[in-house]
């Protein structure tokens, strides 16, 4: 039975429309140090494995997402696991206009401020190269970054929502759900699919794309990948 091109979204998108921002082979991939630290293999075979340990940073981790059960390398270790859901969008519903005029393009600027609101919410990995990988659009106040939205990986056919955070201060207000609302319409202007991933605990954030029109298309499973300690690369 062939695989869906989501069901390992990271190797797909290291392999295809984002080959150029990887690093590694034909047996596993990870996006380049400076842009983020997911990364894949293309199946669970021991060359494989070995080909994703030997990406893992010495000083650093990797994060796995797919849709099989992560076999880890021998001579590496989980350092979190958890279970994720992956959300593809059926229908936009007609977004509210009283937001849109605030919502503006991020860019190169931008990237302190974005890495700065990234950290103080954690809405997953991010870098001050992630921004290469798609538009980011966000929404200011007093000139302060409160919210923004991305694009992350690419399939063909499909675009990731990614990096939606808001500020502590400004939830409640909307913003996440305006910002979601236009990267996915401007992906479905482009002919493709958005699509997007949350922890399965995260239930608040699963209601909010629920409400967009994203609807569940299968479980997945992440772990954070790393080295035992005391270990060094060869």
């Amino acid at each position: 039975m062939s695989r869906h091109v989501l069901d390992r979204p990271i190797w797909t998108a290291l392999t295809t429309r984002q080959s150029q921002v990887s690093v590694g082979g034909g047996r596993a991939r990870r996006f380049a140090p400076g842009i983020g630290p997911l990364a894949s293999a293309c199946d669970d075979s021991a060359q494989s494995l070995a080909a994703l340990e030997e990406l893992i940073p010495a000083d650093g981790s990797l994060i796995l997402l797919q849709a099989d059960p992560i076999v880890l390398p021998p001579s590496a270790e989980a350092a979190m696991t958890a279970s994720g859901v992956q959300m593809v969008l059926e229908s936009l519903p007609p977004a509210p206009d009283r937001l849109d005029s605030r919502i503006e393009r991020l860019g190169d600027e931008d990237v302190p401020a974005m890495v700065a609101l990234a950290g103080l919410t954690k809405p997953g990995p991010f870098e001050p190269g992630t921004p290469r990988l798609g538009d980011f659009w966000g929404i200011r106040e007093n000139g302060v970054l409160l919210a923004m939205a991305g694009e992350r990986m690419k399939q063909p056919g499909y675009a990731e929502v990614s990096g939606v955070c808001t500020h502590p201060d400004a939830r409640g207000r909307g913003f996440a759900r305006a910002l979601s609302a236009a990267v996915a319409e401007r992906i479905l202007d482009r002919g493709e699919t958005p699509y997007l991933h949350a922890y399965a605990s995260n239930t608040a954030a699963i209601r909010l794309y629920e409400s967009l029109g994203f609807r569940l298309r299968r479980p997945m499973h992440v772990a954070v990948l790393a080295r035992p300690r005391g270990t060094v690369c060869a």
